[in-house]
């Protein structure tokens, strides 16, 4: 149950505590990911792509692959594309990354409640 609970937890934040019947954090989760994700991408932040050379835009899309459904939904939110130019598109490059990291923790003790180490 651990590891479905973890699975289905990345691609859609919350399910894998609704997977575990853990009502309140489900929600909490998922619209503390949610509205991460959708602020940093209203205010026009970058996604990071896969692939780079440098080792920080590597964990950059690592962070941002951690929000799940929300990276694969970004360039249908964020009709206009980044814009990293502005304060404001460089704070939702932030948040986006903030989310999808929040969303890894939220998966680690989706996986531990499902091996039954927590409660």
């Amino acid at each position: 149950m651990g590891i479905s609970a973890a699975v289905l937890g990345w691609f859609i934040p919350g399910l894998g505590h609704l997977l575990l019947r853990r009502w309140s954090k489900a929600i909490v989760y998922f619209l503390c990911v949610g509205g991460l994700a959708y602020a940093g991408l209203v205010m026009r932040g970058a996604g990071f792509a896969p692939g780079a050379d440098d080792m920080f835009d590597r964990l950059g899309f690592f962070a941002d692959i951690g929000t799940g459904v929300f990276y694969f939904l970004s360039h249908a939110i964020q009709t206009n594309g980044p814009d990293v130019a502005h304060a404001s598109g460089d704070y939702g490059t932030r948040l986006f990354a903030t989310a999808g990291m929040i969303n890894l923790l939220t998966v680690l003790e989706a996986f531990e409640i499902g091996r039954g180490r927590r409660n």
